[in-house]
């Protein structure tokens, strides 16, 4: 079925309705072929700070960073739904893409029966979890960029469903457990931008988590997917050694972003900050604890919500104070300049050869921004800090995964056990009296 509409969407501010704060009312307008219709982004930006151009926030803060990002994930779901809708229909309007954009019926049926309850299909579920996580997001209670992660599942299932079914939705009796694994194999061999096993696997388990709240809601009887195992082989990352990170520490790099990125991983290794939790801490995370001001650093962990709380080493607060005068300082309030978490690991590759420290194709020895997670996890245990505080500096939730970080040295294995021998033993290797 070939549909040569042209679709175009505009973002606008509705003056009319601004606060009296002076902020706007921001909308998406849908046109197809001079038709329109228009959906509410539920953000507001004051006019003196919207580019029309580039449809942004110019602001320098977190709303304006959750407002642009809206922008773009609207963008690109109508895009999307658009070209679903364009195998399925030879002409399609403007309200029937605001439908299917807000999980909605494409068609008003008016003769529908008052008293039969309809239930909700999958993009439905998909659609009503959504809408209440924004709404958390809004309160503080959950962290956007996993709202983002919740959008791009469901963008590669309406993707899937296209390509797989030919469908822009599915009624939630018709998922069988071969859906995962159709949707498991679209994803790892046949998009272009082919996914690994654990990044997949992360769709399908949020699909299964959706399919659970139906059950739980009475709308279907049992989770088809329940089967399913989304479990990964846990690869195991390598921590760096001391010696490492002196040798990068030390280096000398003459090329400025090098500098930078080698400055901002070393901080994570000393800190255990996670690259996105890096890249949004300020000089307002710096807090004095205790008489004698002992300063740490303290934030809430985007991914988990729980609390992060390091005491500065001196290696730290050496890099803090290196940046204090730093654009990024002074215009954007970082502590450090990062970059993009791409760039940042490409650059990371660039500063493991120029060290002498490759991974040569190991991918258990690449450097990455999580690998600076792990080694500070390891330095930590290593140095005899307990196992119940260095799971609170890395803001995990259970002990277990902070086990799952921690390598413990030989040596110190062999001092452990040598205390636990004289305890047990005695010099001759007789069990020692019990007092």
């Amino acid at each position: 079925m070939k549909n040569n509409q042209n679709l175009s969407i505009l973002f606008w501010l509705f003056r009319a309705k601004a606060t009296k704060d002076g902020k706007a009312p921001l909308y998406a307008r849908i046109t197809i072929d001079g038709a329109e219709a228009e959906i509410s982004l539920k953000r507001k930006v004051h006019p003196d700070f919207w580019d029309v151009d580039l449809k942004i926030d110019t602001q320098q803060n977190q709303e304006a960073k959750k407002t642009n990002a809206k922008v773009i994930t609207t963008q690109g779901e109508l895009d999307a739904h658009f070209t679903v809708l364009q195998t399925q229909y030879e002409t399609i309007t403007p309200q029937m893409l605001k439908n299917a954009y807000l999980g909605k019926p494409l068609f008003e049926n008016k003769k529908e029966d008052t008293n039969q309850v309809k239930l909700p299909t999958l993009l439905d579920a998909f659609n009503d979890y959504i809408t209440i996580f924004e709404k958390k997001v809004e309160a503080d209670l959950r962290d956007d960029g996993t709202l983002r992660h919740w959008r791009t599942t469901r963008g590669k299932l309406l993707t899937f469903l296209n390509s797989k079914y030919q469908l822009t939705d599915m009624e939630l009796s018709n998922v069988t457990y071969s859906f995962a694994e159709d949707f498991y194999d679209f994803l790892t061999l046949d998009i272009d931008q082919k996914l690994a096993d654990a990044t997949a696997k992360t769709h399908i388990k949020k699909t299964k988590q959706i399919l659970t709240g139906c059950v739980n809601k009475n709308f279907i009887q049992n989770n088809p997917l329940s089967d399913f195992s989304c479990g990964s082989q846990n690869k195991e990352v390598l921590p760096h050694e001391l010696y490492e990170l002196e040798i990068i520490y030390n280096k000398f790099l003459p090329i400025k972003r090098l500098e930078e990125v080698r400055d901002a991983y070393i901080f994570q290794c000393f800190t255990g900050f996670a690259f996105q939790d890096t890249y949004d801490l300020s000089p307002e995370n710096i807090v004095l604890i205790g008489s004698n001001k002992e300063r740490w650093l303290i934030k809430d962990r985007g991914k988990t919500g729980v609390t992060e709380m390091v005491p500065i080493l001196p290696i730290v607060e050496q890099l803090i104070e290196k940046y204090k005068d730093h654009s990024c300082r002074r215009n954007k309030n970082k502590l450090l300049p990062i970059n993009s978490n791409y760039r940042y690991n490409a650059y990371l590759k660039e500063l493991a050869d120029i060290c002498g420290l490759s991974a040569q194709n190991i991918e258990d020895r690449e450097f990455h921004t999580h690998r600076a997670r792990h080694t500070f996890a390891h330095i930590m245990l290593n140095a005899g800090v307990p196992l119940e505080d260095v799971s609170r500096m890395l803001g995990h939730k259970s002990i277990r995964t902070t086990q799952r970080y921690c390598k413990v040295h030989k040596p110190r294995i062999s001092e452990n056990m040598k205390k636990a021998k004289s305890a047990i033993f005695t010099k001759t290797g007789k069990f020692r009296k019990v007092a």
